[in-house]
């Protein structure tokens, strides 16, 4: 019988080889060392940086709860303005006057004015009646517009142009603007027995006076309106070929219309005042020429009835510059709120 034989690997074994000598857990080396130094410390997952905190602390934006009306503040609302018509603007504008005349009307039946201090209403409206019944009213009305109306008309070209030499060129304005400025600032009061001195007592005295008084008004709001102009546009005017006088119709002029307007609106204001005081100078006729006879007679009618002209002329002539505006600029007839103003 055969011995069985065994395998290789159960003969006897090889050269054994030595295995390497395992570090205790105890023991480092310096490498190790100096590298655990270097290496930061692993957070603790206890705790958290500052940076986590701030992100856990947000919540999401559907989560937070909106607040239709905060505290202290309320839901802006459209300012919308409602058109009004032309009746309901006249008799707002109405009541003013109205509210005058009835105080008038009640102080003198009630006797808080007496007639040799002021006329009541029914004995003005007699007073009209008999002044436009044989003529004086009408003639005097007639001669006043005249004169009101030349003088404005001469103030008004004459400030007009100054205003756009003065605005629209630099030497105009280095040789003129100066000496306007001074002149602008002496009253057109004063001026009333210089006048008498150079022209006399005539027409040409009463007529100058006005004019005077009605320039400044105009070349102020002129120069400023010139000013005002967009340079750019003028440049670009310049370019295309367009000379001064062209500038100045086509472009300077459209672009200042509303201080032009304003200044006729100041000018033609003024033109009432001046008449009152160029009607001073020794006047034959005319409204003043009428004050100046009632002021002799003590007739406080026709007193009150001159007044009331000065002042239906001044409204008159603001109601024509508004007509003027709605024309020229029908923009500016809408108010921020685009209703009609």
């Amino acid at each position: 019988m055969t011995a069985p034989v065994s395998s290789p690997s159960a003969a006897a074994p090889g050269p054994v080889q030595a295995r390497p000598e395992t570090e205790s857990p105890t023991e480092e080396t310096p490498e190790k060392e100096a590298a655990a130094e270097e290496t930061p410390e692993t957070e603790s997952p206890t705790e958290e940086t500052p940076q986590k905190e701030a992100a856990a602390e947000v919540t999401p934006v559907e989560a937070t709860p909106v607040d239709a009306n905060p505290p202290g503040l309320v839901l802006p609302r459209p300012q919308l303005r409602r058109a009004r018509s032309r009746t309901y603007s006249l008799t707002v504008r109405a009541l003013g006057p109205v509210a005058l005349l009835v105080l008038w009307w009640v102080s003198s039946a009630t006797g808080l004015l007496t007639p040799d201090v002021l006329a009541s209403p029914p004995q003005v409206i007699d007073a009209v009646g008999e002044l436009w019944g044989n003529g004086q009213l009408s003639d005097a009305l007639a001669t006043s517009l005249t004169r009101s109306g030349i003088g404005l008309v001469i103030g008004l070209a004459a400030g007009l142009a100054l205003g756009i030499t003065t605005g629209f060129t630099r030497l105009g304005d280095e040789l003129l603007d100066s000496s306007l400025q001074t002149l602008r600032t002496i009253p057109f009061l004063s001026l009333v027995p210089l006048f008498m001195v150079w022209f006399g007592i005539n027409e040409t005295a009463k007529i100058l006076l006005i004019a005077v008084a009605t320039t400044f008004p105009m070349y102020v709001s002129t120069v400023g309106g010139v000013r005002d102009t967009d340079r750019k546009l003028v440049e670009a005017m310049r370019a295309f070929g367009l000379g001064r006088l062209a500038i100045v119709r086509q472009v300077v002029l459209p672009g200042a219309l509303p201080s032009l307007l304003a200044g006729l609106r100041l000018s033609m204001t003024l033109s009432v005042i001046a008449l009152i005081a160029a009607e001073e100078i020794n006047a034959t006729e005319g409204i003043g020429y009428l004050m100046s006879q009632a002021q002799s007679y003590a007739r406080t009618d026709i007193l009150a009835v001159c007044i009331l002209v000065y002042g239906l002329l001044g409204l008159s002539a603001d109601v024509l510059v508004r007509g003027l505006e709605r024309v020229l600029m029908p923009w500016r007839t809408a108010g921020p709120g685009g209703g009609a103003r």
